[in-house]
Protein backbone atom coordinates (compact mmCIF):
# COMPACT_ATOMS: atom_id res chain seq x y z
CA UNK A 1 0.00 0.00 0.00
CA UNK A 2 2.94 2.54 0.47
CA UNK A 3 2.86 2.67 -3.59
CA UNK A 4 -0.45 3.51 -3.98
CA UNK A 5 -1.51 7.02 -4.36
CA UNK A 6 -5.26 6.06 -6.03
CA UNK A 7 -7.88 3.77 -4.94
CA UNK A 8 -10.68 3.22 -7.82
CA UNK A 9 -14.05 1.51 -5.67
CA UNK A 10 -16.82 -0.65 -7.18
CA UNK A 11 -19.97 0.51 -5.72
CA UNK A 12 -22.90 -1.85 -5.37
CA UNK A 13 -21.48 -4.83 -2.81
CA UNK A 14 -18.47 -2.85 -2.10
CA UNK A 15 -19.65 0.60 -0.69
CA UNK A 16 -23.53 0.31 -1.51
CA UNK A 17 -25.15 -3.06 0.28
CA UNK A 18 -27.04 -4.38 -2.23
CA UNK A 19 -29.41 -7.69 -2.21
CA UNK A 20 -29.04 -9.80 -5.53
CA UNK A 21 -31.66 -12.49 -3.49
CA UNK A 22 -33.90 -9.29 -3.50
CA UNK A 23 -34.50 -8.63 -7.35
CA UNK A 24 -34.39 -12.04 -7.83
CA UNK A 25 -37.22 -12.74 -5.78
CA UNK A 26 -38.89 -9.46 -7.09
CA UNK A 27 -38.91 -10.83 -10.57
CA UNK A 28 -40.18 -14.30 -9.28
CA UNK A 29 -43.23 -12.65 -7.63
CA UNK A 30 -44.13 -10.90 -10.91
CA UNK A 31 -43.87 -14.24 -12.68
CA UNK A 32 -40.33 -14.49 -13.76
CA UNK A 33 -39.20 -17.78 -12.47
CA UNK A 34 -35.92 -17.82 -13.60
CA UNK A 35 -34.23 -14.70 -13.31
CA UNK A 36 -31.21 -15.77 -11.66
CA UNK A 37 -30.26 -17.65 -14.92
CA UNK A 38 -30.97 -14.02 -16.71
CA UNK A 39 -29.16 -11.82 -13.77
CA UNK A 40 -26.35 -12.32 -11.21
CA UNK A 41 -23.43 -11.20 -9.07
CA UNK A 42 -21.06 -13.36 -11.55
CA UNK A 43 -23.36 -13.59 -14.80
CA UNK A 44 -25.66 -11.98 -17.27
CA UNK A 45 -27.42 -12.09 -20.09
CA UNK A 46 -26.80 -9.54 -23.06
CA UNK A 47 -30.12 -7.63 -21.86
CA UNK A 48 -28.42 -6.46 -18.84
CA UNK A 49 -25.09 -6.25 -20.86
CA UNK A 50 -26.45 -3.77 -23.09
CA UNK A 51 -28.59 -1.91 -20.83
CA UNK A 52 -25.48 -1.23 -18.47
CA UNK A 53 -23.72 -0.04 -21.81
CA UNK A 54 -26.23 2.23 -22.06
CA UNK A 55 -27.20 0.60 -25.64
CA UNK A 56 -30.95 0.23 -24.73
CA UNK A 57 -32.95 2.79 -23.06
CA UNK A 58 -34.71 2.25 -20.27
CA UNK A 59 -38.07 2.23 -21.94
CA UNK A 60 -36.48 -0.71 -24.38
CA UNK A 61 -35.05 -2.54 -21.14
CA UNK A 62 -38.51 -2.96 -19.59
CA UNK A 63 -40.09 -3.74 -23.00
CA UNK A 64 -37.95 -6.67 -22.71
CA UNK A 65 -38.21 -7.51 -19.28
CA UNK A 66 -42.24 -7.98 -20.54
CA UNK A 67 -40.99 -9.99 -23.25
CA UNK A 68 -39.64 -12.80 -20.88
CA UNK A 69 -42.56 -12.22 -18.59
CA UNK A 70 -45.74 -14.69 -17.95
CA UNK A 71 -48.22 -11.86 -18.04
CA UNK A 72 -47.92 -8.31 -18.76
CA UNK A 73 -45.90 -5.78 -16.66
CA UNK A 74 -46.36 -1.93 -15.78
CA UNK A 75 -43.41 0.26 -16.07
CA UNK A 76 -43.18 1.01 -11.67
CA UNK A 77 -43.54 -2.99 -11.17
CA UNK A 78 -40.75 -3.48 -13.44
CA UNK A 79 -38.60 -0.62 -11.57
CA UNK A 80 -39.64 -1.31 -8.27
CA UNK A 81 -38.12 -5.29 -8.83
CA UNK A 82 -35.13 -3.88 -10.46
CA UNK A 83 -34.52 -1.53 -7.67
CA UNK A 84 -35.42 -4.03 -4.93
CA UNK A 85 -31.46 -4.76 -5.52
CA UNK A 86 -30.53 -1.45 -3.91
CA UNK A 87 -30.40 -1.42 0.08
CA UNK A 88 -28.08 1.18 2.15
CA UNK A 89 -25.14 3.57 2.03
CA UNK A 90 -23.79 2.88 5.56
CA UNK A 91 -22.50 6.07 6.97
CA UNK A 92 -19.67 4.42 8.38
CA UNK A 93 -18.74 3.92 5.07
CA UNK A 94 -18.82 7.23 3.93
CA UNK A 95 -17.09 8.44 7.30
CA UNK A 96 -14.47 5.99 5.96
CA UNK A 97 -13.70 7.53 2.51
CA UNK A 98 -14.24 10.93 3.80
CA UNK A 99 -11.15 10.02 6.25
CA UNK A 100 -9.40 7.92 3.00
CA UNK A 101 -9.36 11.56 1.28
CA UNK A 102 -6.82 12.52 3.08
CA UNK A 103 -4.14 10.45 1.55
CA UNK A 104 -5.33 9.05 -1.43
CA UNK A 105 -7.20 9.98 -4.76
CA UNK A 106 -10.33 8.25 -4.82
CA UNK A 107 -12.79 7.41 -8.03
CA UNK A 108 -16.04 5.66 -8.25
CA UNK A 109 -16.14 2.90 -10.82
CA UNK A 110 -19.83 0.94 -11.27
CA UNK A 111 -21.30 -1.13 -13.66
CA UNK A 112 -24.95 0.31 -13.42
CA UNK A 113 -27.57 1.65 -15.45
CA UNK A 114 -30.19 4.45 -16.52
CA UNK A 115 -32.94 3.12 -13.61
CA UNK A 116 -30.72 2.00 -10.54
CA UNK A 117 -28.95 5.58 -10.89
CA UNK A 118 -31.76 7.80 -10.41
CA UNK A 119 -32.88 5.86 -7.46
CA UNK A 120 -29.96 4.97 -5.44
CA UNK A 121 -29.40 9.05 -5.69
CA UNK A 122 -32.83 9.40 -4.61
CA UNK A 123 -31.57 6.59 -1.52
CA UNK A 124 -28.74 8.87 -0.82
CA UNK A 125 -30.23 12.28 -1.20
CA UNK A 126 -32.73 11.27 1.75
CA UNK A 127 -30.41 9.61 3.95
CA UNK A 128 -28.02 12.70 3.92
CA UNK A 129 -29.85 15.70 2.64
CA UNK A 130 -27.17 16.18 -0.51
CA UNK A 131 -25.33 13.04 -2.96
CA UNK A 132 -22.28 12.38 -0.97
CA UNK A 133 -20.57 10.94 -3.68
CA UNK A 134 -19.88 13.77 -5.35
CA UNK A 135 -18.38 14.97 -2.27
CA UNK A 136 -16.19 11.29 -1.50
CA UNK A 137 -15.16 10.91 -4.98
CA UNK A 138 -12.36 12.66 -7.64
CA UNK A 139 -14.19 11.01 -10.60
CA UNK A 140 -17.29 9.11 -10.71
CA UNK A 141 -17.61 6.79 -13.75
CA UNK A 142 -21.00 4.65 -14.67
CA UNK A 143 -20.57 2.32 -17.11
CA UNK A 144 -24.57 3.30 -18.40
CA UNK A 145 -22.36 7.02 -19.48
CA UNK A 146 -19.72 5.97 -21.04
CA UNK A 147 -21.22 3.11 -23.02
CA UNK A 148 -18.14 0.55 -21.72
CA UNK A 149 -18.67 -1.62 -18.50
CA UNK A 150 -16.28 -3.72 -16.54
CA UNK A 151 -14.40 -6.12 -16.92
CA UNK A 152 -14.00 -5.15 -20.44
CA UNK A 153 -10.17 -3.12 -20.09
CA UNK A 154 -11.01 0.04 -21.90
CA UNK A 155 -13.13 1.24 -19.51
CA UNK A 156 -10.04 0.91 -16.13
CA UNK A 157 -7.80 2.28 -18.91
CA UNK A 158 -10.40 4.95 -19.61
CA UNK A 159 -10.35 6.29 -15.96
CA UNK A 160 -6.59 6.03 -15.94
CA UNK A 161 -5.99 8.20 -18.95
CA UNK A 162 -8.43 10.95 -17.70
CA UNK A 163 -7.32 11.34 -14.42
CA UNK A 164 -3.46 10.95 -15.63
CA UNK A 165 -3.14 7.72 -13.16
CA UNK A 166 -0.59 5.10 -13.29
CA UNK A 167 -1.74 1.53 -12.99
CA UNK A 168 1.29 0.43 -10.84
CA UNK A 169 0.08 3.22 -8.57
CA UNK A 170 -3.77 2.41 -8.47
CA UNK A 171 -5.61 0.09 -6.52
CA UNK A 172 -8.78 -1.35 -7.67
CA UNK A 173 -11.58 -2.91 -5.17
CA UNK A 174 -14.26 -5.10 -6.53
CA UNK A 175 -16.47 -8.11 -4.91
CA UNK A 176 -16.79 -9.49 -8.45
CA UNK A 177 -13.84 -11.52 -9.24
CA UNK A 178 -14.15 -11.41 -13.09
CA UNK A 179 -14.12 -7.53 -12.69
CA UNK A 180 -11.06 -8.18 -10.42
CA UNK A 181 -9.17 -10.10 -13.19
CA UNK A 182 -10.25 -7.98 -16.48
CA UNK A 183 -8.60 -4.74 -13.90
CA UNK A 184 -5.22 -7.37 -13.36
CA UNK A 185 -4.62 -7.90 -16.69
CA UNK A 186 -3.73 -4.20 -17.16
CA UNK A 187 -1.74 -3.83 -14.23
CA UNK A 188 -3.95 -2.44 -11.19
CA UNK A 189 -3.47 -3.46 -8.03
CA UNK A 190 -6.47 -5.04 -6.97
CA UNK A 191 -8.43 -6.18 -3.54
CA UNK A 192 -11.01 -8.63 -3.67
CA UNK A 193 -13.78 -7.63 -1.51
CA UNK A 194 -15.55 -10.95 -0.41
CA UNK A 195 -18.94 -11.15 1.07
CA UNK A 196 -18.86 -9.97 4.60
CA UNK A 197 -15.42 -7.67 4.59
CA UNK A 198 -15.44 -4.13 5.64
CA UNK A 199 -13.76 -1.43 3.94
CA UNK A 200 -11.18 -1.35 6.77
CA UNK A 201 -10.39 -4.64 5.87
CA UNK A 202 -8.62 -3.14 2.37
CA UNK A 203 -6.02 -1.71 5.23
Amino acid sequence: MNKIKNIIFDFGGVILDIDYHAVINGFRKLGIENFEDQYSKLVQSHLFDEFEKGMITASEFRKRINDISAFPLSDQQIDRAWNSILIDLPEENVSFLNGLKENYNLFLLSNTNAIHEPAFTELIQNKFGENVLQKVFDGIYFSHHLKMRKPDPEIYRYVLKENNLLAEETLFVDDSPQHIEGAKKIGLQTFYFEKGKKLQDIF
